[in-house]
């Protein structure tokens, strides 16, 4: 997921998919934690991606 795409985005739109982000991000932390986590390199993306959406979101509420 690219910054540039999440620009286009309307701020409801970036708030459901930060939700749908954070869910994805608890059942790959318990996955994790019981060692059925397959692809370790999932996490770190799922951080970025989330902290991607919440720097999009704070850009559009700054320029209003």
């Amino acid at each position: 997921m690219k910054a540039s795409e999440l620009r286009q985005k309307t701020a409801a739109d970036l708030k459901s998919e930060l939700l749908r982000l954070r869910k994805e991000q608890f059942g790959t932390r318990m996955q994790s934690a019981s060692g059925q986590l397959g692809q370790p390199h999932l996490a770190k993306e799922l951080r970025r991606d989330i902290a991607r959406v919440k720097t999009v979101l704070r850009e559009k509420s700054d320029n209003v």
